[in-house]
């Protein structure tokens, strides 16, 4: 009996060990570095540098080279998580962000991990996805506080979600704070403060407006949504521009030519179509289909074009045609605009009211007409049409 034990000890303790071997064997190998330089710190620096400028796939490519010469490396699994989010592959976005968390060795690349846990929740937006960043925000400050540093990078991606929740002013103050910490991000959130506080003199007043005041460039569409549900300019024009009466014979079941306007063939199914066929029926210069009869809705605005449709309705409120050619034949004060081009008039109406502003060069005055136009702006142009012509 005492035998038996014996044989069956020795055969537990072999198999264990056979075990562990076998777990060891299938467990990925650690890659040996090939030259001074082949780190995982300097991988993960690198991807870092590669993700801020968009470069996902290689980005990726570093965080992974700096995993096979660490599997235990903290950073290079956080990294991972950002390219993820930024791809909007949010599953292993999660995951790999919280294999950061448990790998932390020290409360600097702990505080690191919740900072990457704001970026994926303000990716993500999903449900209370604010209440998710600003947890994550005041854990990563909290660590900060106890190890006696302050770091601009919370306040700054803090200031990114309150950005993208409309919280304009809340979002200031976020990009301020890295100011006065002034060390990193300097000038992006230089850049961001100046944006946030655009928006907030443009006081856009609905979900679409907001929602426009963070694009880049706008298209003709954002504009069309712009003017009838920001501006309410269809509602403006019925009160200032002069009523054309149809004194023809109607039967009961037509309708007024205004509703009877064909809806451009290419907006038949976006959403904003409703508010494409609006502004296509108040025919303002720059705006309208275009006569195969489509609209182009994606197509980018320019600001000469963008001065045309603002120069045309600020003539059809002031019902003051002689707008339409009070700067043709005068001297160019841009030097990369010509007096003859179709746009100068439009581009002189705007500029002398102060209604759009022109870009300073080094020597001489600039408009920039073939520019595009961001959301920011065209909503302080809108701002700034109404306060001069006095409609509220």
């Amino acid at each position: 009996m005492k035998l038996f034990h014996y044989r069956y000890t020795l055969f537990v303790i072999f198999a264990f060990i056979s075990l562990i071997l076998t777990i060891g064997g299938c467990a990925p190998k650690q890659r040996a570095p090939v030259s001074t330089l082949d780190t995982p710190e300097h991988h993960v620096f690198t991807g870092m540098k590669l993700l801020e400028t968009g470069k996902l796939s290689d980005a990726e490519r570093e965080f992974n080279l700096g995993k096979e010469l660490d599997h235990k490396y903290a950073p290079a699994y956080r990294g991972l998580g950002l390219v993820f989010a930024y791809k909007g592959e949010f599953k292993p976005a999660f995951k790999n962000m919280s294999k950061a968390k448990k790998l932390a060795k020290s409360k600097d690349e702990e505080a690191r991990v919740y900072i990457g846990y704001m970026r994926l929740y303000t990716q993500q937006r999903d449900k209370d996805w604010l209440d998710d960043v600003v947890d994550n925000f005041r854990k990563a400050n909290k660590i900060l506080k106890k190890i006696h540093k302050d770091w601009p990078d919370p306040y700054f991606y803090m200031g990114l979600a309150y950005k993208e929740s409309y919280k304009f002013s809340d979002a200031a103050e976020q990009f301020k704070k890295v100011l006065e910490i002034n060390t990193t991000l300097v000038d992006k959130a230089d850049y961001e403060l100046k944006l946030v506080q655009k928006i907030e003199r443009a006081m856009p007043g609905t979900p679409i407006g907001k929602k426009v005041a963070l694009l880049e460039k706008v298209k003709r569409v954002d504009v069309a949504a712009l003017f009838i549900q920001e501006m309410k300019l269809d509602k403006i024009y019925e009160k200032f521009r002069p009523k054309k009466f149809d004194t023809s014979f109607k039967s009961p079941g037509q309708r007024s030519s205004a509703y009877q306007m064909p809806v451009p063939v290419d907006v038949v199914d976006h959403p904003l179509r409703a508010d494409v066929q609006t502004v296509v029926a108040l025919k303002i210069k720059g705006l309208s289909a275009f006569p195969d009869g489509t609209f182009a809705p994606n197509e980018f605005i320019t600001r000469a074009s963008y001065a045309m449709m603002i120069a045309d309705v600020i003539s059809t409120i002031s019902n003051d045609p002689s707008l339409d050619t009070k700067y043709i034949g005068s001297v160019s004060p841009f030097a990369d605009v010509r007096n003859d081009v179709p746009y100068f008039n439009a581009i002189m109406v705007c500029t002398t009211r102060g209604i759009i502003e022109a870009e300073r060069g080094l020597r001489q005055n600039i408009f920039n007409p073939m520019g595009s136009v961001s959301g920011a702006d065209a909503l302080l142009i809108i701002r700034r049409v109404k306060e001069d012509l006095k409609i509220f």
